[in-house]
């Protein structure tokens, strides 16, 4: 399944304002043990930590008196914007140990994306989470950047080891000059780049129980059992707990253990928002019957707790007290109360789901690993794999305690010594044994066991990050216990022999020790396209750099994104920095891939893969490819890349994100179904008179208040300078169109030249105030005239019935807030588009007061016939009339004399939305217009961020997810370029972090058309060369037993067996029918032609075939 089909709707997050930080005091435990004075902490503290490596890094709450300045990057080249000097003494944490929550700001241009998924409070916790990560090989390093990205308060990175050429194979933070280096220390720099806010520390020491005490969460990549239950011993019993998880990646086999102490609170299990219905009737019963709406489903379960508010009549139930229900339907549940003696339901009402907090009983590592309860499954096709994986890791750290190293890659002997270790284990586990222990699966384990796989990092860094940020937040349930994972299918599918796994001293040894040399040169070689370099094209040109896919001689990258970087990019997007605002994507991320490999053969384009850039992505360009991954934002793109590879017969490797949500699909030639083959629904709309008269939630006050602000601040202007730019055509045009659009377009460029023109900012203000009048009185006033609250419809059921809520006129108030900023922001805006400069007294509240308080608002009368559109079905709210075009030319007119009273060269400046800049004013605007909508019909109103999610349609992500999707294709990747698996053998997957859930599937394949002897899929083209003539695709077909009845190219019709004259063109070249009778521009790069054929066999049955390509060069 496709990630469009995966993901049906987006939810909308609240959330807040700019970031601080806390204190620190930097201390070294060396045996001066000295504070650092004021004077030497006001240096720039990017690093924590000296280059002499026996010391270590101690964070401390600051005093009052204490003078210190962290982390200032004024004239620095970090990523994100440091926190303040402001010090505060951290409180006491109510959930086990989560940070505190002190309020801070948050940067929400930074962070927005990411806030909508976790919220303000997860976020402040956040930031005040110190973190541990022991072992700095592929796995910690990706852990600790997921980690850095989302802003915890600091991390500390431990390792006494020291960096090899081995590690190069799944580190994107080492390079070969960091080799003989101590792990922790080469990587403390490029992690600090990518966020200044956050403290980066190492420890390249041996670490001691007690340094556990300074963290809320540490994270062990790369630790034996033993000591990993001493530590975790420590965690538990501390005060109060501190998180404790164990990971390891082993080749292509990967474990999770969490221990969040003996009781952890889960604040939100699932980071949705509350479901909530809107009450049509409930019944005097016991139990009660609540019906609902059927505007949407209702997403209630058994045994969730509701409450109801603004029920009329049954007032009972407003108390906001919990409530459970039972018997939950798609538009009705049982509530387990009796209402029998309650007042009778009159109207109105909503019941909102109320989330319910969780508290989880982890076991200890000592505990769990004779006890472990029940997995976490990924594959049900490997219901067995959890136990054989439990007992094999456990196999292989007895082999390392025993022998002092892992096993060696190829050696039968070592694989064996695993295999004798891990019976002895399961023999000793008495009726929990296992009855077999899968010799040639513990084999495989064997042979990769000292690898880190990039890949696998990914995938794992994803996982654990997300746990991490879970116990430091208690935001989202957490993996319960052990999570087990491999991907055995990606290994080759011809055997190697022994030598194949030998070192070549080279950076991929770690990846050749599982895979063999041979599958390595076939990476090297590949010919890939990544479409896209965002989130997921940062993170999969880090993989592939890391991998040597197109690091050999005949390899090439290809990479195109036509995008900008901009700030809300870099808290995901980690290849780019601050100072890389405003340049292409494509370029910056291409360089820095180089940089992680400098044998990346990459070529970093700027275009848009579709129809307008075929001659850039040629057919050439398509038929060389090895694969395509597709690293996109929307489905059409998708769509189109899905074509191409379909057309061409290319594997494309499909991804995406949503929140905590991610999925990936596999399309293979010939194995699976293509990325198109299946579509969502259309996501459903709100009725155009709901929005524009009768809104019901805030989603439609937001999508009002856009097309408000696209219409009087885009459109319009934009309008006004199309007439101004050739009058007499612009209304030629007008004329000719004639219906009532044209009507509305010549009224609105009218009004802005006549009665609404600004010449002063006071115009302005004037503007917006009477815009306020207009909108939230008049209007209002108005609908309610026209349909009083005691009407009723044409079937006598009252017209104000659920969904509709009836509205209230607001009288403006210079002394609200509310009101004064929306008109400030309006005022604003409008001078922009009349290019008036904007004074500086404008955001002195009490002056804008007094000068808004000059306007004067006429009185409004209704009007008795006036027409509001309450038909769900209209597509438009502007109303035909029979005199369109008398007024049309009647408008014409005026716009001439007004445009006689304009400067010479007068224009407008139209204003495009852009949300992610706080400083224009922009969702100011779309906040206030919403709001005091909101206010009218007495639905909540949201924040500015809040609204700008919903507003600016923006999509929340993380980067653990990304992180996780890319691991997962890259894991894929291995099979394509390998060639020769079978479907059976691939996977798609979709997971969700937050619950967390990981389902792994095999793809569909394609639907296969048989006819005779012959049978075909979708992937299938049929190739006719030697530019034939009309007469000879039609007897090529008869040879197929096909009768060939119409063939067309494009949109055009060359050949019907029921036209006569048809016939004459049997002996022409097709190519020169396209060229004569379709008129068809065959471009020099272009060597051949597609044309749809219909056929039929011989009893008439319509055969549904290929498309037929014609090569005529």
């Amino acid at each position: 399944m496709g990630f469009c089909r995966v993901f049906s709707s987006l939810l909308h997050y609240m959330l807040p304002r700019k970031r601080a930080c806390e204190g620190v005091v930097v201390e070294e435990d060396s045996d001066n043990n000295f504070t650092s004075s004021s004077n030497n902490i006001k240096k720039k503290l990017r690093i924590a930590a000296e280059e002499d490596t026996d010391s270590t890094v101690k964070i401390s709450s600051c005093n009052d008196d204490e003078d210190v300045v962290c982390g200032d990057n004024s004239n620095s080249n970090n990523n994100h914007s440091s926190r303040s000097v402001e010090i505060t003494e951290e409180a006491d944490v109510p959930i086990m140990t989560l940070g505190n929550t002190n309020p801070q700001d948050i940067d929400e241009d930074l962070h927005s994306r990411q806030l909508a998924v976790y919220g303000r409070e997860t976020m402040r916790r956040l930031f005040a989470s110190n973190v541990l990560i022991s072992g700095m090989q592929g796995l910690g390093a990706e852990i600790a950047k997921n980690l850095i990205l989302a802003g915890v308060k600091s991390v500390t990175l431990h390792d006494e080891g020291t960096v090899e050429l081995w590690d190069l194979s799944s580190n994107f933070i080492f390079s070969e000059n960091d080799v003989g280096k101590n792990r922790a220390v080469a990587s403390v720099q490029k992690l600090q780049e990518l966020n200044n806010a956050v403290l980066v520390h190492y420890l390249p020491t041996k670490l001691t129980k007690e340094k556990l005490s300074e963290f809320q969460a540490v994270v062990f990549t790369d630790i034996s059992f033993e000591k990993a239950i001493e530590f975790n011993d420590y965690c538990r019993n501390h005060q109060p707990p501190i998180a404790f998880i164990k990971t390891e990646v082993r080749g292509l086999f990967g474990s999770v253990f969490c221990d969040f102490g003996p009781e952890f609170t889960v604040v939100d299990i699932d980071g949705e928002e509350p479901h909530t219905g809107i009450i049509a009737s409930i019944s005097n019963d016991n139990p009660a019957l609540v019906s609902c709406v059927d505007d949407e489903r209702l997403e209630f379960q058994d045994g969730d707790l509701v409450v109801f508010s603004e029920v009329h009549g049954m007032t009972e139930l407003n108390d906001g007290k919990p409530r459970k229900i039972k018997n939950a339907r798609a538009y009705s549940f049982a509530l387990e109360e009796d209402t029998t003696n309650y007042g009778a339901y009159v109207k109105g009402g909503i019941v909102t789901q109320v989330k319910q907090p969780k508290v989880l009983k982890f076991k200890s590592l000592r505990e769990a690993l004779t006890d472990p309860g029940d997995f976490l499954l990924s594959d049900f096709s490997k219901f067995d794999r959890p136990p054989l994986l439990h007992l094999a890791f456990q196999a292989l750290d007895k082999f390392v305690s025993e022998l002092g190293r892992f096993p060696v890659a190829g050696s039968e002997e070592d694989a064996q010594k695993l295999i004798s270790v891990a019976t002895n284990i399961n023999e000793s586990w008495g009726d929990g044994r296992l009855d077999d222990i899968n010799p040639k699966l513990m084999r495989h384990f064997a042979f990769g066991a000292k690898a880190v796989l990039n890949p696998m990092a990914a995938m794992f860094g994803g996982i654990v990050g997300q746990e991490v940020v879970k116990a430091c937040s208690g935001k989202f349930h957490p993996l319960f216990q052990f999570f087990y994972f491999d991907s055995v299918e990606s290994l080759p599918t011809e055997p190697l022999d022994p030598s194949d796994f030998r070192p070549r001293n080279s950076r991929y040894d770690a990846q050749i020790s599982v895979f063999g040399s041979k599958l390595q040169k076939k990476l090297e070689d590949a010919i890939v396209f990544i479409v896209g370099s965002g989130a997921l094209g940062c993170e999969f040109l880090k993989n592939v750099a890391l991998m040597g896919v197109s690091c050999g001689n005949q390899g090439k990258l290809t990479i195109t994104d036509d995008d900008v970087i901009e700030k809300s990019n870099l808290s995901r997007q980690f290849l780019f920095r601050d100072w890389n605002i405003g340049q292409a994507k494509s370029t910056v991320a291409a360089s820095a891939a180089a940089s992680i490999n400098p044998r990346l053969n990459i070529e970093a384009l700027q275009n848009r893969v579709g129809p307008e850039t075929e001659n850039v992505f040629h057919d050439t360009f398509w038929e060389n490819l090895s694969v395509v991954i597709n690293a996109l934002d929307n489905v059409n793109a998708r769509l189109y890349v899905d074509q191409r590879c379909l057309y061409f017969q290319k594997p494309l490797l499909e991804s995406g994100t949503l929140g905590a949500k991610c999925n990936t699909q596999m399309v293979i030639p010939h194995l699976t179904e293509n990325y198109g083959a299946s579509r969502d629904p259309p996501e459903k709309q709100a009725p155009m008179c709901t929005v524009h008269s009768f809104p019901h939630n805030i989603d439609h006050c937001l999508t009002w208040a856009r097309s408000e602000f696209e219409g009087l601040l885009e459109k319009t202007p934009a309008e006004v300078n199309a007439y101004l730019s050739n009058p007499s055509e612009y209304g030629t045009a007008m004329i000719n169109a004639g219906d009532a659009q044209a009507r509305d377009n010549l009224e609105r460029v009218q009004e802005c030249l006549d009665k609404e023109r600004c010449e002063t900012f006071q115009d302005c203000i004037t503007w917006a105030r009477l815009k306020f009048e207009d909108y939230f009185a008049n209007r209002v006033k108005q609908l309610i005239y026209t349909f009083p609250e005691d009407a009723a419809t044409s079937t006598g059921a009252p017209f104000w019935s659920a969904p509709k809520r009836f509205p209230q006129p607001l009288q403006f108030s210079a002394a609200d807030p509310g009101h004064l900023h929306y008109v400030m922001a309006a005022s604003i805006l409008r001078a922009e588009t009349f290019g008036i400069s904007i004074p500086d007294w404008v955001k002195n509240p009490k002056k804008f007061a007094e000068a808004v308080d000059q306007v004067m608002v006429p009185d409004f009368e209704p009007k008795k016939d006036a027409k509001i559109v309450t038909d769900e079905k209209a597509t438009s709210i502007s109303t035909a009339s029979i005199d369109d075009s008398a007024v049309i030319a009647e408008l014409i007119m005026k716009l001439e004399q007004c445009r006689k009273n304009l400067p010479s060269g007068f224009r407008m400046k139209p204003i495009q939305f852009e949300k992610d800049d706080d400083t224009n004013f922009h969702m100011d605007m779309i906040a206030g217009l919403a709001n005091m909508r909101a206010r009218n019909y007495s639905i909540p109103e949201v924040d500015k961020l809040k609204a700008k999610f919903i507003a600016g349609r923006i999509i929340p992500a993380i980067a653990t997810a990304t992180a996780m999707a890319t691991g997962l294709v890259c894991l894929e990747l291995y099979k394509v370029l390998d060639e020769g698996h079978k479907v059976e053998d691939y996977r798609n997957t979709f997971a969700n972090l937050a619950l967390p859930l990981f389902s792994m599937a095999e793809p569909v394949p394609p639907k296969v058309i048989k006819h005779q002897n012959m049978s075909w899929t979708v992937w299938d083209r049929w190739i006719l060369k030697g530019n034939p003539t009309l007469r000879e695709l039609l007897q090529w077909l008869k040879e197929k037993g096909l009768n060939a009845y119409s063939i067309s190219c494009g949109s055009c019709l060359l050949f019907n067996s029921m036209f006569p004259r048809h016939k004459d063109r049997m002996d022409k070249k097709m190519v020169d029918l396209a060229r004569e009778v379709a008129k068809v521009e065959l471009p020099a790069y272009r060597s051949h032609l597609d044309v749809v054929v219909a056929c039929e066999d011989d009893e008439d049955n319509d055969i549904d075939i290929p498309q037929v390509s014609i090569y005529y060069r």
